[in-house]
């Protein structure tokens, strides 16, 4: 019988690295205290996707220096001037460094459409998240991404993680024509 209301594993996240992608100072100052609160080690900023994807560039290249560990998550917002986050999740997905393409990422935004949602998935984020954000929320998506680590598809349409969130019997007929690649990767530096 499932047990409800199960406290959260403790994690000793000191040794995790989180990049926060965010236009507003004031959310990721929140977000930056938040993830100090739950021990995260090394949190980075930036204010928009060149920023991003320059800091992913210039992190991937240098690997495990003793003075820039690389981004284990990425949190990051929807809606910013100049490329959007579906621009970064592209690039991200598309990359042509495993370090990179494989990284969890978390969207947050603050618009609350259906279709941020979809979009967001479809190019390969793990979770999602409503602005305004509550730390229990963002402790949640952190745990989940840890937690329940899924494998990654490779089809001609999609890379990302398995969209699907339940193993559920499929009782039709089969409609794909090639069976999608599962690569299965861990995440996070979290143990």
């Amino acid at each position: 019988m499932p047990v409800f209301n199960k406290q959260p594993q403790p994690y000793d996240l000191s040794n995790l690295s989180i990049l926060i992608v965010e236009d507003s100072l004031y959310i990721q100052n929140l977000l930056t205290q938040m993830l100090k609160i739950f021990g995260v080690g090394d949190i980075m900023t930036c204010s928009n996707v060149k920023e991003a994807k320059d800091l992913l560039t210039a992190v991937q290249a240098t690997k495990k220096s003793r003075y820039l560990r690389s981004v284990d998550i990425i949190l990051m917002d929807w809606l910013m001037p100049g490329e959007n986050g579906d621009a970064l999740l592209r690039w991200i997905r598309s990359h042509h460094s495993d370090t990179i393409r494989f990284l969890p990422v978390i969207v947050i935004s603050g618009y609350t459409t259906e279709y941020i949602a979809h979009k967001s998935r479809d190019l390969g984020a793990h979770e999602s998240m409503v602005k305004p954000i509550s730390g229990s929320g963002l402790a949640g998506r952190i745990c989940s991404v840890i937690e329940h680590p899924r494998p990654f598809i490779k089809s001609p349409n999609f890379f990302g993680p398995d969209r699907r969130r339940k193993n559920v019997p499929y009782d039709s007929k089969e409609r794909r024509k090639t069976k999608p690649d599962e690569i299965v990767v861990k995440h996070a530096r979290s143990e």
